[in-house]
């Protein structure tokens, strides 16, 4: 063919994206593009903004990246605003394009549009899709996927038994552009964001904090270069699994999600890299146990390709009959890093100011909002979405209809956040890291400042309701009253 456009999405990278290679194998010119769709932008239906600073700005220099990278090839990304369905196939009549190649995914949105821009494409112009963002391709899966078992454990051994990893496909060598092409301009965090209010001024992306565990600079050198320090610099991947429930600095655990979130890195590239230092390293249950996190972010894609929109309910994929609360301002304390709770207070605080936080906070401050305070568990989900710079729509809504117990397991998940305090942060230390005004606490009370008596407020200069906020419930209460259930 003579054409082909490339409408890059959450595929922002060069190395083992079967999109472009395709497309570049295929026709003599291709057309790269990404488009900035302002359906992105603004408020989603559950309060919080679609998509926050951190994450835009990730974006933003993911797109910087990807621009580049095409360039050293002799290629070009052209950035235009405005929605996929009409910008693509304009595009696609003004290059007179014989296909289109992008990316597919799982949620009803992305589906949606995409479904839209192909059925927008001129008379005789192609749409060519690619399942480019699991570590197991779709048609390799043993069982279809609308037969999948609902539980993680049987279809993850199933998988591992029966299944290979595909091999990643070389990034184009030489990428030939239309000679009249333009451009376009980098679209500003502004242009990428929405109105990420909710979680007050720590919410804004006003520089770097030195508390963060990482700085996540966008884009796939970036990401390169992250899996490079963390597996062959600094060694860390002998003792992934021993580490992972970590939550302060850079290296107890990979921190390469916002990387595969934005498709800088791709899981079968990081598959063969596991592979590469099992081979000259060491091969052990710490390196597994990072396959074994790849094949969890898995399941949920797959997840969301059997069940779609019933994700996205209140009772979820199983139809659970739960009475959610709706209490925006109880909502807006949880958001803020102001319950009283220490625990779930640090790590909010620590996601508004950095757009990251530690696997193990995010299942407290979940287990929290809708075990706690039983708050629709949609708008936690919406929160994280706006805020969390390694945002993935299956992961996230996923992760949180498990913890709200209507999602992939039946179980009661609750999380007893003041034990889960006391044994992933024994010394206080990340609590008092995030909370300044209890650095000077003894770790008991720095999770439990309102055991303080009078001298002891006065001594540690620390008074509830002035320096740190009152319990907005009697947490030792409500979480004996869960250990009832």
């Amino acid at each position: 063919m003579d054409t082909a456009v490339v409408w890059f999405r959450d595929d922002l990278r060069v190395t083992d994206n079967p999109v472009l290679a395709d497309a570049v194998d295929r026709a003599e010119t291709v057309v790269p593009v990404y488009v900035t769709d302002p359906r992105r932008r603004g408020d989603s239906e559950y309060g919080p903004a679609k998509r926050g600073r951190h994450r835009a700005r990730f974006r933003r220099e993911s797109l910087q990246d990807l621009r580049a990278s095409l360039r050293d090839s002799g290629g070009e990304l052209l950035l235009r605003d405005g929605t996929v369905e009409t910008v693509v196939p304009e595009l696609a009549a003004a290059s007179d394009a014989n296909a289109v190649f992008a990316q597919t995914k799982p949620a009803t949105e992305e589906i949606e549009r995409e479904h839209a821009v192909r059925d927008g494409l001129p008379a005789g112009v192609d749409f060519e899709r690619r399942w480019t963002h699991t570590l197991y391709h779709i048609n390799d899966l043993p069982t279809p996927y609308d037969s999948i078992d609902d539980t993680f454990t049987p279809w993850r051994k199933e998988v591992e038994q029966s299944t290979e990893v595909r091999d990643p496909v070389p990034a184009p060598a030489e990428i030939t552009v239309p000679d009249d092409i333009e451009a376009g301009e980098i679209p500003t965090v502004d242009a990428l964001a929405g109105d990420d209010r909710t979680g007050g001024d720590d919410s804004r992306d006003d520089g770097p904090d030195d508390r963060a565990v990482l700085p996540f600079e966008g884009g796939e050198t970036a990401g390169k270069g992250r899996l490079e320090a963390y597996f062959w610099e600094g060694d860390h991947l002998r003792e992934y699994k021993q580490t992972r429930n970590g939550m302060l600095g850079a290296d107890y655990s990979s921190k390469f999600s916002a990387y595969l979130a934005a498709g800088c890195l791709s899981p079968r590239w990081i598959h063969r890299e596991v592979r590469r230092y099992e081979d000259e390293r060491v091969s052990n249950e710490d390196t597994y146990w990072l396959l074994f996190e790849l094949a969890w972010r898995d399941f949920f894609q797959f997840q969301f390709v059997k069940h779609g929109g019933d994700f996205f309910t209140a009772d979820g994929i199983r139809g659970v009959d739960k009475e959610w609360q709706h209490d925006r301002e109880a909502f807006q304390r949880w958001a803020a890093g102001e319950t009283g709770l220490p625990f779930v207070d640090a790590n909010m605080r620590e996601l508004n100011r950095t757009g990251y936080m530690s696997n193990r906070g995010r299942q407290n401050v979940a287990s929290f909002l809708v075990d706690a305070l039983e708050i629709d568990w949609r708008w936690g989900a919406a929160y994280f979405e706006q805020q969390l710079v390694d945002y993935d729509v299956a992961s996230n809504w996923g992760n949180w209809a498990y913890q709200a117990g209507v999602g992939n397991d039946s179980r009661d998940n609750h999380f007893n956040v003041l034990s889960q305090a006391d044994r992933y942060d024994g010394n206080a230390e990340y609590v008092r890291t995030w909370l300044p005004e209890l650095a000077d606490l003894p770790p008991e009370y720095a999770h439990r400042p309102w055991q303080l008596d009078d001298a002891e407020r006065a001594e540690y200069g620390v008074e509830l309701g002035i320096d740190y906020p009152r319990p907005m419930i009697d947490f030792e209460q409500r979480y004996a009253e869960l250990g009832r259930r």
